[in-house]
């Protein structure tokens, strides 16, 4: 039986995958670039908010220059190409200085527990806006090493906060669903109390509760697993799954760990919106399909192509208690489309023949079924509905 996922399934934030070969750039062009997703066969729309469809109002550009820590994480690095391509030199992105595999234009290096370093940086680009993904997310790492954990996603968030002091300038703190221990039922509001059950999970807590201290006019998004591709091509949910898949390794995903994820498109609207407005506080930023793990891991092997017989499930009290695990920590957005006047999240995946219907589904392939790596790509790394056009295709400069 393989071992059962680990981190790599909470990989949110972009200094904890450091020492993996350099993909990088080649890698996010690649993926974005293997052939075109096929309009979906339906008008399948997030919806939150009766009569609320995804529609954007006009938008206009955030505060620059910018800032975006932790690039190296799924958000973060997807977040950076996003703003790169449209806004160039104007925005800048940070890994930690022993990442040094991530070498891109527009990345330095600045480890944020560095507080002298941090504020060098800032006094050398007087950024207007900054978007924080750093921080520290392998379950396992911070549970053996608290002092870590703390010093990355809680000294560090407090180090970004000096910087910051006495400026107008604008933030946008990444947060995690592992802030509910997920034995409510799911579901989760910004108004229920947190009680994570991890030292990942309270250290991120602690940070949230700095930003709304020292940062009341910050806006905090507590985000799920996001999906899209990774610098490294192993940073991501669909990463670790799929690598198990191609490798010939069997996959074991617990059936009872529930997370809301999003296409990293979908976030970096999103985030490109939040930045130019004065929403603040905490707002959930989940997509609108709750999915286990394992019905995650279904959807990669099936869409993948790959064997069926390689994905096990199992309930999480039976991996044993270390790293613990959430259980339901789904969450309810509708705060977030309310104040945005949209709907911003598309379910993930967005054809909703992609979604499992029993434990046995990926088992279910009829004959001349298209799965293949490359439709992965296609329409779980990305949104298909944001690549219809070429025009909207990214291109990094």
């Amino acid at each position: 039986m393989g071992a059962p996922v680990d981190s790599e399934l909470d990989g949110l934030h972009g200094d904890c995958y450091a020492g993996w070969p350099l993909v990088g750039t080649a890698r996010f062009l690649s993926i974005q670039s293997k052939g075109r997703a096929a309009a979906p066969s339906h008008s399948f729309c997030s919806v939150f908010v009766p009569g609320m469809s995804r529609i954007h109002r006009p938008r206009v550009a955030p505060p620059l220059p910018l800032l975006i820590t932790g690039v190296a994480g799924v958000a973060g690095y997807n977040a950076f190409f996003h703003f790169r391509s449209k806004y160039g030199g104007a925005v800048l992105g940070t890994r930690r200085r022993d990442n040094w595999p991530l070498q891109c234009e527009g990345v330095v290096a600045c480890d944020v527990e560095d507080r002298d370093e941090l504020l060098r940086l800032f006094d050398q680009h007087q950024f207007a806006a900054v978007i924080n993904c750093g921080g520290s997310c392998r379950l396992k790492s911070c549970e053996l090493d608290p002092g870590m954990a703390w010093r990355v996603n809680v000294q560090g968030v407090a180090n970004l906060l000096d910087a910051l002091e006495g400026q107008d300038t604008r933030l946008v703190h990444l947060s995690i669903d592992l802030v509910f221990s997920g034995t409510r039922g799911g579901n989760h509001r910004e108004s229920d109390p947190t009680d994570p059950v991890t030292v990942y999970g309270k250290t991120m807590d602690i940070a949230e509760r700095l930003v709304l201290e020292r940062r009341p006019d910050a806006c905090i998004l507590r985000i799920s697993l996001p999906m899209g591709v990774s610098f490294n091509g192993h940073a991501g949910a669909i990463d670790w799954i799929q690598s198990r898949f191609k490798n010939h390794r069997p996959a074991t995903l617990y059936v009872d760990e529930i997370r809301t994820p999003t296409y990293t498109d979908c976030l970096n609207d999103v985030l490109e919106d939040v930045l130019a407005r004065d929403l603040s506080g905490v707002y959930h930023a989940g997509g609108p399909q709750p999915l286990s793990l394992y019905q995650i891991a279904q959807i990669v092997n099936r869409v993948g192509g790959y064997r069926a017989d390689r994905l096990i499930g199992c309930l999480r009290h039976a991996a044993g208690p270390m790293p613990p695990r959430a259980g339901d920590v789904s969450m309810n957005s509708e705060k977030l489309a309310r104040d945005l006047g949209y709907a911003p999240f598309d379910p993930w995946p967005l054809d909703e023949k992609f979604l499992p219907t029993h434990d046995h589904w990926h088992h279910e392939r009829p004959h001349g079924e298209p799965g293949s790596p490359e439709l992965l790509a296609e329409v779980l790394y990305r949104n298909p509905r944001k690549w219809q056009s070429p025009g909207e295709r990214a291109c990094v400069s």
